[in-house]
Parts: C-alpha cells; sequence; structure tokens
C-alpha cells in the first residue's frame, strides 16, 4: 500500500494490524523528525539523488539513512524510484525550507524532546488532570521556553508558520471588514492583524499584548503597509482591555487555558464591549468535531492538556463556556477545521 496513512486508508487492515500500526507513532515521527533535521527535502530540491548521495549531503550514515528512507516513503512521504533513488512527492515537498507551505519547523517541533518528553508522562496528566510537561521538566511551559533559547527559538519558528497559514484560511473564510476597528488581544507580534488589515484597507485595528511580545510589532506593521492604520497597546488580556472596537479577536488564545482562566478572559472582553450590543467578539480556535470521526483538533487538544492544561472545544463547550461569560454564538462554524467564532453580547437581565 502507498500514500500517507490515515483513517481511510487503515479501513483497509485488519483489525489487529490496525492496532498496532497505531502504536507505531513514535517510530514514525522520530523518522520525519530526523529527515527534517538533516535538511533531506533540501538536499533533493533540484531532482532525486542516491541514498549514498543524500548521505554525503547531509552528513549521514548512508545505510542508516537509507532504512530510514524506505519507511519514510511507505508511509507516502518520499518516493523511492524503480532505480533506488530518493525523490521529492507532494508530501515531503512540504519538508523543504523557506518554501511557501512548509511544515518543516512544525516538524521539528512535534518532533522535539521537549514534547514527545510531555507525553511520556501522559498518565500523570490522566491521573491526576494536571499538565504532564510539569511533572517530566519540573517548571512550566513557558518557563522551559524563556530558560531554553533553542526550544524557544523553535517553538517560535513553528508557530510563526502556523500562523501564517492559519490566517489565510481564516481571513478567506470570514468577512472580517464589516468592521470599522478590530482589536487584537492577544495578537502575539501582530501577523494576524498585518494581514487583516492589508486585506481590508478600510478597517482600523490595536493590538494588545504583553511589552515584550508587541515591541517588535512595528516592524511586522511597517513592512505589511498598514503601520498607520494600526494602534500597539502593551497589556495583560486579565487585566481591563482597550474599549471602543467594533469587534474583538481571539486567536489561538483560549485553547491555552482552561475553563475558569478562559472565562476571565472573556470577561475582559465582555467589559470592553459594553454599551456597545452591537460588538461582537470573534474566537478564531480549532473547532473539535463530532465523535468517532477524524480531525487533527483531537490531537492538538491533547497537546493543550499536556503542556499546561488548556483544551480544544467542541461547538457545545464553547457555547456553554461562552454563556458563563455573557456571550452567545451566532454564526454556524465549521467543526473538525480551524474556524471563526461570532459571539454577541448577551444583554443583563433586568
Amino acid at each position: 500500500m502507498t500514500g500517507v496513512v490515515g483513517p481511510a486508508m487503515t479501513a483497509a487492515l485488519p483489525p489487529h494490524v490496525r492496532l498496532l500500526l497505531l502504536t507505531d507513532g513514535k517510530r514514525i515521527s522520530r523518522v520525519l523528525h530526523v529527515v527534517a533535521e538533516l535538511g533531506v527535502a533540501d538536499a533533493l530540491a533540484d531532482g532525486p539523488l542516491t541514498v549514498a548521495e543524500l548521505a554525503e549531503r547531509t552528513d549521514a550514515h548512508a545505510d542508516s539513512l537509507g532504512r530510514v528512507l524506505r519507511v519514510a516513503a511507505a508511509f507516502g512521504v518520499f518516493t523511492e524510484e524503480a532505480d533506488g533513488r530518493i525523490a521529492l512527492n507532494e508530501v515531503s515537498s512540504h519538508l523543504r525550507s523557506g518554501v511557501p507551505g512548509s511544515q518543516r519547523d512544525m516538524v521539528l517541533y512535534n518532533g522535539d524532546e521537549m514534547l514527545w518528553r510531555s507525553y511520556g508522562r501522559l498518565m500523570h496528566t490522566v491521573k491526576t488532570g494536571e499538565p504532564a510537561f510539569e511533572a517530566a521538566y519540573g517548571h512550566t511551559f513557558f518557563e522551559h521556553l524563556e530558560q531554553d533559547p533553542r526550544a524557544g527559538a523553535l517553538f517560535d519558528r513553528a508557530m510563526t508558520g502556523m500562523s501564517h497559514a492559519t490566517a489565510r484560511m481564516l481571513l478567506d473564510g470570514y468577512e472580517f471588514g464589516r468592521y470599522g476597528r478590530i482589536t487584537d488581544v492577544g495578537g502575539g507580534r501582530g501577523l494576524f492583524l498585518a494581514e487583516l488589515l492589508a486585506r481590508h484597507p478600510e478597517v482600523r485595528g490595536t493590538l494588545v499584548d504583553r511589552p515584550s511580545v508587541v515591541a517588535e510589532a512595528d516592524k511586522i506593521f511597517g513592512e505589511a503597509g498598514v503601520a498607520d492604520r494600526v494602534d500597539v497597546v502593551p497589556g495583560d488580556f486579565f487585566e481591563e482591555l482597550p474599549k471602543g472596537a467594533d469587534a474583538y479577536v481571539l486567536k489561538a488564545v483560549l485553547h491555552d487555558w482552561d475553563d475558569e482562566k478562559a472565562a476571565a478572559i472573556l470577561g475582559r472582553i465582555r467589559e470592553a464591549l459594553a454599551g456597545n450590543p452591537e460588538g461582537r467578539l470573534l474566537i478564531c480556535e480549532f473547532l473539535v468535531g463530532p465523535a468517532n470521526e477524524w480531525d487533527r483538533g483531537k490531537l492538538l487538544d491533547l497537546d493543550m492538556l499536556v503542556r499546561f492544561g488548556g483544551r480544544e472545544r467542541s461547538e457545545q463547550q464553547w457555547r456553554a463556556l461562552l454563556a458563563t461569560a455573557g456571550f452567545e454564538l451566532v454564526n454556524e462554524p465549521a467543526a473538525g477545521r480551524w474556524a471563526v467564532l461570532e459571539c454577541r453580547p448577551v444583554p443583563a437581565a433586568r
């Protein structure tokens, strides 16, 4: 069988084989991490090469590299040609560096020690509800990023790449141009807001995040040509937020937090929208799909759980959380993918 393994492909396998294949994730993840770290896809950018040629270019042991690449090709990553040469294909092209749609940094992050070591303590989380990362390292995930510059840089590159990809998806799927002023709360360095404003020249924006984070925002807004339409406000989404926006965006923020802390953040947005019944809260998150159906959000949910106790949420869970903070969902976002949840403040009962 060829092609990337997924639910449709594995369904054709005998049940016991399918079960055992699911335990091979650690093997497959390490194979992809190694070929990404070696830069195999970059070495193949100009055409197929023999394993010996690849080994020379990547400073690897030829026989060992060949056996690793054989596994990658069996799962649809790279192609073994009839003459034994290794070639890029549609999947492995995304392992190249610096190309549109590159997933190399995310593959490196997903295969990094800080993630697999956390998953090694998953039982701790299941027994206690506490983040596995803290059990494995003795400190929080974000403290680790500050203490380990290599880990921090890798995380930043991976999240930046993901942000670019999800930004395009979200901006293509929702009409943000409806709002005259949009405040992006917890918007990092401003990548999403910059692209939003570039697409909608009639919109003005405000970026709110920690002082150390927004320090680089002016450069990003300048490069996007939108600096004259955006205000940068150092702040904390657990504290009072700037008022006066027509819409407040929370992109990939609330999944970092449990329901209690997420509700506290939503409460600050509700306060900022006081007196503006037509104002909107726009939550940009991965919306978990129905039971027994595959979607990546269910794996991302485990990442949130083991790293810092957050969660990805289903529509039902979102509705319940929103209600606690005085919001209601007014659109019908598609589940099983990144989505924009449009929420409006519910008038206070008299």
